[in-house]
């Protein structure tokens, strides 16, 4: 099992790219343990992607690929731009709010800051904000998209944790809703204190707000016909994602009319692209991940947790601070492939519910790629801002104080995020 761990750490710090760490660590494993065959990796490698449920993926992914193509982005920035014009530092309110819209389109936060960061970021710098101030915003709101419906993550999460995906979709709703506030509070905060400057004195009479609100109706809806659907057993989550693909290519074609047979195959380029790297990792995962169970690791975190508490808020928190650590150094859909196994039965096991663990977990995790020494998103934002990553890592201070404030304020009143699904659900 030293073999396992130790390659594997190597390999991150060689900055090899994640999958191929995984797999080649796996497999030395099975070397040094001087197996006969090398069956097994296999098939545990070919199982990994065999779930039916994991058809959600890749069409959540295309759908989202499609919509960011259709025109859809443009009209959210302007209904977001007419809420928060009267604002201080309107435009960095918009980042915020955008990601809360973005959240249920995109599904991917690293997607988010990337058009985001090509998009307003420009605008941004050239209205005098400083350049770590909006990769900052722009990188630590991009943490919203690990919540509200379709979160890739979620999908994943239900799936290797075996928990409902419907009921993760509506949890993930209020959590979401309330790190735009917070995040928006802290924007306010910081814009007032630098004296930052509105784009217009007045609120946006109620008749342009709802012109606007029109104009994007269709992507708006978008998230509330997939909680609805899965939830009435329309669909299976695997169905609302082929869903998703037909509903974004007929409001792309038909009634935004901007998405052209250029723009299709672009997209389709994209989404191979996508795809290919999560299910590599998918199937990778599967090998390490049989590894981690056959030598009992669960079993033994297990009971070296319990050993330092039984409390269960408290192991919560140490829990959620070990997968701060790891967030940091490995990207959020390998912590949630192969931690999610080990982490969920100790946590069922002193009471604390899958759903309301899981929501913690991907908020935890996604943060990683927002923070050093390897977050995704944040070199991403950095990177087409051209921001010294020194600046980024500066202004994103309040910004992550304000999320683990939240944290604190999602484990201590659990029912936030559970009162919906339960309702619904029940």
């Amino acid at each position: 099992m030293g073999v396992l761990v130790v390659s594997f750490v190597i390999f991150l710090m060689l900055r090899m790219p994640l999958a191929f760490a995984i797999a080649i660590s796996s497999v030395l494993f099975f070397v040094v343990d001087g197996a006969s065959s090398f069956i097994i990796p296999v098939q545990k490698m070919v199982l990994a992607s065999q779930n039916p449920a994991l058809l959600a993926v890749p069409f959540f992914v295309f759908a989202g690929n499609l919509m960011n193509s259709a025109g859809i982005t443009q009209r959210l920035i302007a209904f977001c731009s007419k809420i928060t014009a009267h604002l201080v530092g309107g435009l960095a309110h918009v980042t915020v709010l955008l990601s809360a819209i973005m959240g249920g389109v995109s599904g991917s936060a690293v997607a988010d800051v990337a058009m985001q960061s090509k998009i307003l970021g420009p605008d941004m710098i050239k209205r005098k904000y400083s350049k770590g101030f909006v990769a900052a915003s722009i990188g630590l709101s991009g943490l919203i998209t690990a919540t509200i419906p379709p979160s890739i993550g979620l999908i994943l999460y239900g799936f290797v944790g075996e928990v409902s995906i419907g009921r993760l979709f509506l949890a993930g709703v209020v959590p979401g809703l309330l790190m735009t506030i917070f995040l928006m509070v802290t924007v306010s905060i910081v814009a007032n204190k630098r004296g930052y400057i509105r784009e217009q004195e007045h609120k946006t009479p109620a008749k342009e707000v709802f012109i606007t609100l029109k104009e994007c109706f269709w992507a708006l809806l978008f998230p509330i016909l997939l909680i609805v659907t899965i939830r009435f057993g329309i669909f299976t989550p695997s169905e609302a994602g082929s869903f998703a693909v037909f509903y974004a290519l007929f409001i792309g074609l038909f009634v935004y009319k901007e998405l052209t047979i250029a723009k299709i195959v672009e997209v389709l380029k994209q989404t191979v692209v996508d795809n290919a790297v999560i299910m590599l990792i998918i199937s990778f995962s599967g090998i390490f991940g049989y590894v981690i169970v056959d030598n009992q690791v669960p079993q033994f975190l297990s009971k070296e947790i319990l050993d330092i508490t039984t409390h269960k808020y408290f192991l919560l928190v140490v829990i959620l601070v070990f997968l701060a650590i790891v967030g940091m150094f490995m990207e959020a859909t390998v912590n949630v492939l192969l931690l999610t196994p080990i982490f969920l039965p100790i946590v069922q096991g002193v009471g604390i519910d899958p759903v309301h663990f899981g929501i913690l977990m991907m908020i935890i995790v996604t943060m990683g790629g927002m923070t050093p020494p390897v977050g995704v998103a944040m070199f991403t934002a950095c990177s087409i801002l051209d921001c010294p990553t020194k600046d980024y890592i500066k202004e994103s201070v309040p910004f992550l104080l304000a999320i683990f404030l939240l944290l604190v304020v999602l484990i201590i009143f659990p029912d936030l995020v559970l009162f919906l699904p339960n309702m619904v659900y029940n």
